[in-house]
């Protein structure tokens, strides 16, 4: 039954719906990646920060996505693990750490495509234009592109925010397992209309720029290695090339699950599912997949796995 109370700041969120049978081992678990994309993702950055030979544009950039992945889990997870040993009654939240997670989940989504778009640029900057590489990704460059893609972020969903805090709530039901900006207009009864049609057209613009830039650049990509008769930097770029893709198809799948099911009230459990593996797999499989690739990556790791053995 929907509970009605005008502009309350306490809120219930609905949650995982676990079982008691089922509620250790989902703890467990959801414990278990969290604690894995920390230590993932925090190693990846500390070692990327401690090595000289590693401070490099490609790296540098990549650090950011680590940032984004330990924000946007960090605000997320430990909320779900407290919510999953508690009854779905006593699932509450106060209205202004309700927004606060809205935005961070927003902005990690946002992120997530900003990102991987900078990444892109520096790939094609390094295969189509190697020889004015060092001169155009300086120190001032890396800054810039970084900037931009957090700053674009924090504008586009302060907006979004910002159209949803100035109507009116009549609800405090959240039908999801985290608090996100659909969440919170849904509380209300007034006018949504300016809200939606902000919404629909932010998450246009981001697909559009995210997917058109990706194909764009690898289109470019691809041509210079198909004119490049150098086997051995066909290969290495390929090699980093297609690292990159696979973290971007990893993001833009989740993320088009969860559009999905949103489509679909009779998966609603499925979506609660998707939604928070939207989080989760991109944080832990983004640095075991960047780690695996880069060869600069894997022999430290092996030189610091000798030293220990010796």
């Amino acid at each position: 039954m929907e509970n009605y109370s005008y502009n309350s700041l306490t809120l219930q969120l609905e949650g995982l719906t676990v079982t008691t049978t089922s509620q250790y081992p989902v703890f467990i678990l959801l414990l278990s990646v969290y604690v894995f994309i920390l230590i993932a993702n925090v190693g990846i950055m500390v070692l990327i920060w401690t090595q000289r030979s590693l401070q490099q544009p490609m790296y540098l950039l990549f650090c950011n996505l680590s940032i984004n992945d330990v924000m946007g889990n960090t605000l997320l997870v430990p909320r779900l693990l407290a919510d999953i040993l508690v009854p779905p009654s006593e699932r509450l939240i106060h209205y202004y750490e309700c927004v606060i997670q809205a935005f961070t989940t927003h902005m990690f989504c946002t992120n997530s495509h900003t990102l991987l778009m900078i990444m892109a640029f520096d790939r094609y900057v390094a295969i189509c234009n190697p020889l004015r590489y060092s001169a155009i990704m300086t120190g001032k460059m890396v800054i810039k592109l970084t900037v931009s893609a957090w700053g674009v972020g924090f504008v586009f969903v302060g907006i979004l925010l910002g159209l949803t805090l100035r109507l009116n709530r009549c609800r405090t039901l959240i039908t999801n397992p985290y608090c996100d900006n659909a969440s919170l207009f849904k509380l209300s009864c007034e006018n949504v209309f300016i809200t939606n049609v902000y919404g629909l057209s932010y998450t246009a613009v981001l697909l559009s720029s995210s997917v058109g830039s990706i194909i764009l650049t690898y289109s470019k990509i691809t041509v210079a290695c198909l004119t490049n008769k150098n086997k051995s930097l066909n290969s290495k770029a390929l090699k980093t090339c297609s690292t990159h893709l696979c973290l971007y198809l990893i993001m833009l799948v989740s993320g088009m699950v969860f559009v999905i099911l949103h489509r679909l009230p009779e998966y609603a459990e499925h979506r609660k599912i998707s939604a928070i593996l939207f989080h989760i797999v991109p944080g832990s499989l983004n640095p075991v997949i960047y780690g695996l690739q880069s060869q600069e990556i894997h022999k430290l790791f092996h030189k610091s796995k000798t030293k220990r053995s010796v």
